[in-house]
């Protein structure tokens, strides 16, 4: 019996980290959302009559994508006299992007943005330039986060772990998370 089971192979099983979209949204909040809740694309909170930001930041999943729907307020004018003279926009957003695993982290591709009924040459524009972005500054380090949990020594354990092996096969996007399925090791000394 004991010759059978050590000779045959072992069915391997993967795990999965269910990340709901409540941390996602937070993670957004600390990483690009990072000034008074803000987004900026371009100026900063001092230029009043120059700026570009994203605000409100709402994360859901549809179709198998996250989607962030999102505030957008810009003003492109110039300062005379104390007065902003010049064209300014605001309207609500919605981002779509498909996440998934790379060294280490979790990332968006496939970003798209688009005005919500809305169209136009600046619409365009803008939403051009915040897909670019978020694309490039969005990444949360799932391996680091699974370090933690997963290597957490406690003082009267008289043992430590070491996660030696972490790798995600799959990713996929549900209605309330995005579900990572892992394969790691795990060793305890």
């Amino acid at each position: 019996m004991a010759v059978c089971f050590l000779a045959c192979p072992l069915a391997a099983a993967g795990s999965e980290l269910v990340i709901r979209f409540t941390t996602i949204q937070e993670v957004l909040r600390r990483q690009v959302f990072t000034q008074d809740g803000r987004k900026y694309v371009r100026g900063t909170p001092a230029a009043r009559c120059s700026f570009a930001y994203l605000q409100n930041p709402a994360v859901g999943g549809a179709g198998g994508v996250v989607t962030v729907d999102a505030h957008f307020s810009g003003r492109s004018a110039l300062n005379l006299l104390g007065a902003c003279v010049g064209l300014g926009d605001s309207f609500d957003v919605v981002i779509r992007a498909m996440p998934y695993y790379q060294d280490g982290r979790l990332r968006l591709k496939d970003v798209r943005v688009e005005g919500k009924g809305r169209d136009g040459f600046y619409i365009r524009r803008v939403c051009a330039s915040l897909a670019e972005s978020l694309r490039t500054q969005f990444s949360y380090s799932i391996l680091e986060e699974a370090r933690k949990l997963l290597e957490r020594k406690t003082a009267d354990a008289g043992f430590g772990q070491e996660l030696e092996r972490f790798q995600v096969s799959a990713v996929r996007v549900t209605s309330d998370a995005v579900i990572l399925t892992l394969d790691f090791t795990l060793v305890v000394k």
